[in-house]
């Protein structure tokens, strides 16, 4: 057992990297890159896009991926190739440049994101345990806990911000590297067996997607709040710390309710509990108010792809893990690219205001119809499973 959750720690690191580092960060660095580029918050939003257009490509290019190179093959090069990216984000602040660099970043991220949470639910089915997906996913509260230490730090050095995280990408690319193995040499028969199943539960995928395109605009535009209420950089050091170690508690917290609750109830009641968390801090930017909406928004965000993930792990054959994980990670992908554009131009023509609001109405919108009985997955019976491979 052991062996086991050291390898589902070392595996978090994908996360901690691909979502910590290379998407979550750039929200504490929009202040500094929006002054030194001059960018207004929607142009700031596109940067954001791009990001979410690659992680929409690389959700759609990963089962071809991993016909190739294998599930832990696609963690891995998944990994390497967002250090690449990431220093490329400090070479130039050439606006295309930027665009190119963050869009291969989420390329990349999105098959670190999917192929580790392949290996992650074949870890879980083998101990018969929850522990490793939520683990696997918390994994990104590490990368935006090392994020809140080192960028505040660095001022208005955006480019030498970029750099520290290219190095801790690359860190975490080798401790990773061992842990991302299935017990499966040639996966490739595998691979191309398997289907998405999607429409069984499309309540839940719509559900996904609006809170894709709502829990973004927090992380993103969070930094961009505090500042034009002129909130002191260590307070902004603070909070983004205290997020980033609610992300890591959340699987003490939610592992039981996502493997045991039945249904989508547990992915309503994250999705709820995180729009609360999101409105809390339009009521003031006072430390304990602000403070505790990282730790309730900490504590839920990273857990509602774990529950999704549970859902297709229990609601799906194995077969068809990749395939139906990648179509919910294209949702995904796809309401990332939207979400931050869209409430940046809102916040353009009124204030920062208006992204946390985004975020708390569409995750509420979420959590209505994930609560639907409709919405709820529900694992298709053995032998319907053995008809659907034959």
């Amino acid at each position: 057992m052991k062996t086991v959750q050291w390898q589902a720690l070392r595996l978090a690191l994908g996360t901690a990297s691909a979502l910590g580092l290379a998407r979550f960060a750039y929200g504490l660095l929009v202040p500094a890159m929006r002054d030194g580029l001059h960018w207004s918050l929607a142009e700031a939003g596109v940067m954001s896009a791009a990001n979410g257009l690659g992680y929409l490509l690389g959700a759609l290019l990963t089962p071809l991926v991993r016909r190739r190179l294998g599930t832990a093959g696609t963690f891995r090069w998944g990994m390497a190739l967002t250090v690449v990216a990431l220093a490329a984000t400090a070479v130039s602040g050439d606006h295309l440049a930027l665009l190119t660099a963050r869009a291969v970043a989420g390329a990349a991220g999105a098959s670190v994101f999917i192929a580790g949470g392949v290996i992650a639910a074949r870890i879980a089915t083998d101990i018969s345990s929850g522990v490793p997906i939520t683990v696997y996913f918390a994994g990104t509260g590490l990368g935006i806990v090392f994020s809140g230490a080192l960028i505040p730090a660095m001022g208005d050095r955006w480019q030498l911000a970029w750099v520290g995280l290219s190095v801790a990408a690359g860190l975490a690319t080798l401790v990773s590297w061992g842990a991302a193995r299935t017990g499966e040499d040639k996966e490739a028969s595998a691979a191309t067996a398997g289907r998405a199943r999607v429409w069984p539960v499309w309540r839940t995928a719509l559900a996904y997607l609006l809170f894709a395109a709502g829990y973004i605009t927090y992380i993103t535009y969070l930094s961009a709040y505090l500042a034009d209420r002129n909130v002191p950089v260590a307070q902004v050091t603070l909070t983004w710390t205290v997020l980033g170690v609610a992300v890591m508690a959340a699987p003490s917290l939610w592992s039981r309710p996502i493997t045991t609750w039945p249904g989508g109830r547990a992915l309503a009641v994250l999705l709820a509990i995180l729009a609360g968390g999101a409105a809390l801090a339009l009521t003031s930017s006072a430390v304990p108010v602000i403070l505790t909406s990282a730790v309730v928004y900490g504590a839920t965000f990273m857990a509602v792809p774990a529950a999704v993930t549970s859902l297709i792990k229990n609601g799906t054959s194995p077969a068809d893990w990749t395939a139906t994980l990648a179509a919910f990670t294209t949702l995904f992908a796809a309401g990332q690219t939207a979400g931050p554009w869209i409430a940046g131009i809102l916040a353009d023509h009124t204030s920062t205001d208006a992204t946390l609001a985004w975020t708390a109405i569409l995750c509420a919108v979420a959590a209505a119809i994930a609560a639907t009985p409709a919405g709820r997955a529900r694992p298709a019976p053995p032998a319907t499973r053995e008809r659907e491979r034959q």
